[in-house]
């Protein structure tokens, strides 16, 4: 989470405030199923358990999966980049 890695709790607590308020109902939380996907997700590609998760979440609610992340998701069909989704 932003703010985390650097030791910045307060600022890390901020967005994940304004997250929150500005998502509301869109923020995916994980259940037993969105678990068992992302696990399939992950071995199958040889992702981690985030990157997995994106997918998995993006997969079961029919969103595109918009990532910068070319080597683990976009070059696997797994993501499409920033541009990608701007300039189809």
């Amino acid at each position: 989470m932003v703010g985390v890695r650097e030791g910045d709790r307060a600022g890390a607590r901020v967005v994940a405030n304004v997250v929150r308020r500005r998502c509301r109902d869109r923020i995916v939380t994980l259940d037993a199923g969105l678990f068992d996907d992302a696990l399939e997700i992950a071995t199958e590609h040889g992702l981690g358990a985030y990157d997995a998760s994106y997918v998995a979440a993006a997969r079961r609610h029919g969103w595109q999966l918009v990532s910068i992340d070319v080597r683990d998701l976009v070059s696997k069909g797994l993501a499409i980049t920033p541009d990608a989704a701007l300039y189809p």
